[in-house]
């Protein structure tokens, strides 16, 4: 609701003619009819010009897409036992809760977003001073001449200059007339608090990231120790192949044949220990320490056997950090449409000073060079701007535009967070399938693997057709591996996006 305060030009009280010569301009009279004025003035000053907030009603759906009604997927919280802060314990993995721990403590983009909220806490605190008095003290001499005007003395009379001596207090206070203090502290509120939802969004961000970085590591272990295995059956079929060409039972095909797949196996294990050195430098950054001072032992990934519910799509709203900034910040946006439309009223600004002032230094603080002053030390009392050029217009138009821009940011960070939880829905639901048809491919190449052997000891095939059959396994092998990696990255990834932890306690 808009306020209008009337005013017709010329509708100043007339100068009092009655009054004698000697009466001061501002008689008693005056002031006491400032005093009506002053009043309403501060009977306005609870009312806030800033439009009713609500929280932004979402459309959610009553399920997910992705979460079966019935089977391993509950309508539950996840790790019901396990902290919500502490989310990766549900893996049961001592090394990455140690990881995790570490991260918290040591990674220097948290450390950044800790000093931003403390800077918008900082900011908060400087808003609210608003509402409390200002008081300053202070001391100095002077120097000054008066006009011969301001003592009514004769235009040509001499006057003198004087140096005058002070130790004063001052006081100054600007009332909040039309809540436009309070909603400059209603904004900076709601910034501090969506700027803690950041932090804890970023949070779940980097606790993802360690553990997503974590199991891509232990997936290039499981990939070098097949690597290993490999290399070294190889190395054992090329000396029985080398023997065998010696004694002149095998042509000189068979082993080159044989000694290229060693080779091939030789060079595919060296590229897995290269990608997993650049893993382990990239775990060390997340983990604040450089890349010289952080080794990881060897351990290759085993299958996640986690399952984890995803819960109602409207508990999503609750629990994702940066839903929770999303709509903070719309609440900040509407705050500053009440200080934008309180530009277009009066501005209340009471000021003092108490103290002392004297001709000489020796006097100043005597009794009687005690002295005050009330009312505007510097500008006016009250100020109503009347024309700006359309400039208060254009910030009040900028203010609506901007919390239109938080609610459509708003909106689009539900949509992209429902989306983020139907893919991994979906990503663990195929993957299950897939894995189990991989289980099976991989059964029957090493039933493949087993029977060409045979058959070549038999002479019924080729070495060729062996090597083939070799082949396939380390291949249906290392998709296995790769997909059980990805079935943990996709858990982290379910968990992070149903916001799973960062409900933790407040940032000290």
């Amino acid at each position: 609701m808009d306020y209008l305060l009337p005013y017709t030009p010329g509708a100043e009280r007339a100068p009092d003619k009655t009054r004698t010569a000697g009466q001061s301009a501002t008689a008693p009279g005056r002031p006491a009819r400032l005093f009506p004025l002053l009043a309403a003035l501060l009977t306005l000053a609870g009312c806030s010009l800033a439009p009713p907030y609500r929280p932004p009603v979402v459309d959610s759906p009553a399920a997910f897409k992705e979460a079966p009604a019935e089977g391993q997927w509950k309508t539950a919280e996840p790790a019901e036992n396990i902290p919500r802060g502490e989310w990766w314990q549900a893996f049961a993995d001592p090394t990455l809760n140690d990881l995790e721990t570490r991260a918290a403590a040591a990674n220097q983009d948290l450390k950044a977003g800790a000093a931003r909220l403390a800077q918008a806490r900082a900011l908060q605190q400087n808003a609210r001073s608003a509402l409390f008095p200002q008081i300053g003290i202070g001391a100095g001499p002077t120097r000054q001449r008066s006009s011969p005007a301001s003592q009514g003395l004769a235009a040509d009379a001499d006057t003198s200059a004087a140096t005058l001596w002070r130790a004063q207090g001052t006081v100054a206070y600007e009332a909040d007339l039309f809540g436009r203090v309070s909603s400059g502290i209603d904004a900076a509120k709601a910034s501090s608090e969506q700027r803690e939802a950041l932090f804890h969004s970023l949070q779940l961000a980097i606790q993802a990231d360690v553990a997503q970085a974590y199991f891509s590591l232990r997936e290039l272990d499981a990939l070098a120790a097949l690597y290993a295995d490999t290399v070294n059956l190889r190395e054992q079929s090329t000396t029985l192949f080398q023997r065998r060409f010696d004694e002149g039972d095998i042509s000189e095909l068979e082993l080159a044949t044989a000694r290229t797949e060693l080779a091939s196996a030789r060079s595919e294990a060296i590229g897995i220990a290269r990608q997993r050195a650049v893993a382990e430098h990239s775990l060390a950054i997340l983990l604040g320490q450089a890349p010289a001072a952080f080794a990881l032992p060897a351990q290759p990934l085993g299958r996640i056997a986690l399952q984890v519910p995803a819960g109602l799509p409207s508990t999503l709203l609750e629990r994702r950090p940066d839903i929770a900034a999303a709509e903070r910040a719309m609440a900040a946006a509407n705050a500053r449409i009440g200080t934008a439309r309180a530009a277009f009223f009066p501005r209340l600004s009471l000021t003092g000073a108490f103290g002392y002032e004297s001709n000489e230094l020796g006097d100043l603080f005597k009794w009687s060079s005690r002295s005050f002053v009330m009312g505007p030390l510097v500008g006016t009392l009250l100020s109503l701007p009347v024309f700006d050029g359309g400039a208060r217009q254009a910030g009040v138009d900028q203010a609506h535009a901007a919390y239109a821009e938080e609610a459509a940011n708003y909106q689009q960070t539900v949509l992209r967070a429902f989306k983020e939880v139907e893919d991994n829905l979906a990503h663990l639901r195929l993957l299950g399938d897939q894995t189990q048809a991989q289980d099976e491919a991989v059964s029957s190449a090493r039933r493949a693997a087993r029977l060409s052997q045979i058959q070549y000891r038999e002479g019924s095939v080729s070495h060729l057709k062996v090597i083939d059959a070799d082949r396939s396994v380390l291949q249906q092998q290392r998709v296995a591996v790769q997909l059980a990696a990805e079935q943990a990255r996709a858990t982290v990834n379910l968990i992070r996006a149903i916001g799973g932890g960062w409900n933790t306690p407040p940032v000290n």
